[in-house]
């Protein structure tokens, strides 16, 4: 299926509109039923224009999210029971054929998903013999039970007294007095790992007992009893360094009882005052759903009274992520308003919004209003003198602007201003050069975040401790640069280039951190050399080419799982979708192939595909928190970026344009 030919018959599993918009699967794709499409998708896409100018859509990722909601609820011994029934609703409609529950849509059971999963609905008042429970209890012991879940879902056992503290590895909260020199620092791992590890750390110490007013226990899920088990910890990866950190986690075991009371209360005290100078107000620490609630949990384990500004402010931030429709809802990890606004506004423009068209204008002004210039976030401990300049991913982060978002905010104003010298561009510019690590390329939050080493601690198992440079990312900064008129000859374009070309697939592709996977990779990185003047007959860029045309599907759409990010699964693919699709036809075009078969039989996928408003009819997770591990759904994906696609094919083909000019 993955290397069928391009126009073979349409697959039976395309979900189609009505006969009047099948017709266009063979009506001239540069006619007036592209032109419709794009004007029915672009007013839609303007209907979903908050007052204020800004978009946002809903952010979803797997159970793990509205379970660990409900089990916060019964920690801090709050009644809620029409929120519980309602998120109960959504984890019962998302529990997998196999009695478990998967990081994606259609995807394989996940051990620590599924214990979450089955807790929360047991907590929310499931009964244990129902067919669902059962399902997932048979599923979980066969796996091995409850006490091989990850080292995350094993900290909230032990909150609720399910699993003992030996259970987990030692992380002191002493942690928070180490010198900058010391092998495991704070500075050293990623954004996200610390302000969820910060919070987790006064929990660890002082380790405090969930309220659980109903007294609900899942000792059902282990094969053997907790107290019994000996083999919680093992080595977070099978490399010599992973046993030897296995090693010197007993040593610290055996010396934490025994730590003095003063440092350890400075080091309590400290890890107190970094979560509540970065509390972030209405939209929490981190503005990430575990560290608020890890920052709830820990100031009730301080006793912090819930009317305390700084708890209260902490749990009203997370109920801001809660989503509902009807009976059922979710907790979002967090919200994307940036992405979405910024994303859309290029769609918008490539639809034919023009700048100055008062719709444009209020997204633009919504997006310059919330440039981060006066806060010096954690980034700065590697880059002391750099002025701020970025955006953040949520509404307000500004501990933690992402490098990502602030290239495509950059490139989206660059566009409105025509090129024009713009002064939040250029900050943003400055801020992106300042941030490209020592490799050439850029990570999302932090440059040199590559202590590799520390993804072998028994507390990393999870593998996301780290926020090294990727190739989406650095693509995308370099697609900024050159979209301000940067060249090859410039210091900082040359070293991104030298490290995408470094980093290509053996196959021709490039990896794709932050979307799933390949696809999204290729794209990106596509649109950065066309931005950076590449020539389009270059032999590496040949092969991506070649690369993504191999993928499309015979339907003429492009898919990739979310099990392409295991090493021996890179092939898989469930089905085609309409985000994906855009991107390899971005791609495709980016590199000179406008006018191919492929991209043709991929456009007309898309005027085909079933459309219900604004979106795209798109079901499957096509993005990614953190690979192997937690997988998400951008709701927009499958609104702007199809429209976004049409627009570029309609453009270049009418302006006889072998390649845009824009940077993505």
């Amino acid at each position: 299926i993955l290397r069928a030919p391009i126009m073979a018959t349409v697959s039976e599993n395309i979900e189609s509109q009505p006969d009047s918009v099948t017709d266009a699967a063979s009506a001239d794709i540069q006619g007036e039923a592209l032109d419709a499409l794009i004007k029915d998708a672009r007013e839609a896409l303007l209907a979903r224009q908050r007052e204020d100018g800004h978009w946002v859509y809903e952010l979803e990722a797997d159970a793990t999210i509205p379970a660990e909601y409900i089990m916060l609820l019964h920690y801090l011994g709050e009644e809620a029971p029409e929120t519980e029934a309602r998120l109960a609703n959504y984890l019962r409609a998302i529990q997998g054929d196999d009695g478990g529950w998967p990081l994606f849509h259609a995807g394989e059971m996940d051990l620590s998903a599924t214990v979450k999963a089955y807790f929360a609905l047991k907590l929310a008042g499931d009964d244990p013999s129902a067919a669902h429970m059962a399902r997932a209890r048979e599923v979980i012991l066969a796996a091995g039970g409850a006490a091989r879940a990850n080292v995350f879902t094993r900290i909230a056992l032990a909150l609720f007294g399910e699993v003992p503290w030996r259970a987990i590895p030692v992380m002191p909260v002493e942690i928070m007095l180490l010198p900058r020199w010391f092998p495991f620092h704070l500075e050293k791992v990623s954004y996200w790992s610390r302000t969820v590890i910060v919070p987790l750390l006064i929990l660890m110490a002082l380790k405090p007992r969930a309220r659980n007013p109903g007294d609900i226990h899942i000792r059902e899920l282990f094969a053997t009893p907790p107290d019994e088990e000996r083999h919680y910890l093992r080595s977070a990866t099978d490399r010599p360094l992973a046993r030897l950190f296995l090693g010197l986690d007993r040593l610290l075991r055996l010396a934490e009882p025994h730590m003095p009371k003063r440092p350890r209360a400075r080091a309590i005290e400290a890890a107190l005052n970094f979560t509540r100078e970065r509390l972030n107000g209405e939209d929490g620490l981190g503005a990430i759903f575990p560290a608020m609630a890890n920052a709830v949990m820990a100031f009730e384990a301080l006793g912090y009274a819930p009317d305390h500004p700084d708890r209260a402010i902490a749990r009203q931030a997370i109920d801001k992520l809660l989503v509902f429709h009807d009976d059922w809802g979710y907790c979002q990890p967090c919200v994307s308003p940036i992405w979405d606004t910024a994303l859309a506004a290029h769609a918008l423009m490539e639809s034919g919004v023009e700048p100055e068209q008062p719709e444009m204008q209020s997204a633009l002004s919504w997006l310059r209003d919330l440039q981060i210039l006066d806060v010096k976030g954690d980034w700065t401990a590697r880059r002391p003198e750099l002025r701020p300049g970025g955006w953040a991913f949520q509404y307000r982060n500004d501990f933690y602007p992402d490098v990502d978002d602030t290239a495509v905010v950059g490139m989206a104003l660059d566009r409105a201003v025509r090129g024009r010298t713009d002064t939040a561009v250029d900050r943003a510019v400055e801020w992106i050069d300042g941030m490209q690590s020592g490799d050439g390329g850029w990570g999302a939050f932090d440059p040199e975040n590559t202590h590799h080493y520390l993804n072998h601690i028994p507390f990393a198992d999870h593998g996301a401790l780290l926020d090294p440079p990727t190739e989406d990312v650095t693509a995308r900064c370099l697609s900024l640069l050159a979209q301000r008129g940067r060249n090859r000859t410039d210091p900082v374009v040359a070293r991104a280039l030298a490290y995408l070309k470094r980093t290509q697939q053996p196959d021709g592709s490039w990896f794709g951190r932050w979307g799933t996977n390949y696809i999204y990779g290729t794209w990106s990185v596509l649109s950065a050399l066309n931005a950076a003047g590449e020539d389009p007959r270059a032999p590496y860029i040949r092969k991506a080419v070649d690369w993504l045309k191999s993928r499309q599907r015979a339907d003429g759409g492009w898919g990739e799982d979310g099990a392409s990010y295991w090493d021996d699964r890179k092939d898989v693919v469930k089905d085609s979708t309409p985000s994906q699709t855009a991107w390899a036809l971005l791609g495709l075009m980016a590199a000179g192939e406008t006018h191919s078969a492929e991209v043709a039989a991929g456009i007309r996928y898309l005027m085909r595909a079933r459309r219900d408003g604004d979106k795209w009819h798109e079901t499957l997770f096509t993005a990614v928190g953190f690979p192997r591990v937690f997988y998400l759904r951008y709701h927009g994906y499958s609104a702007y970026f199809p429209l976004w696609a049409l627009a570029r094919y309609r453009n270049l083909t009418r302006s006889n344009r072998s390649a845009t000019p824009y940077g993505m």
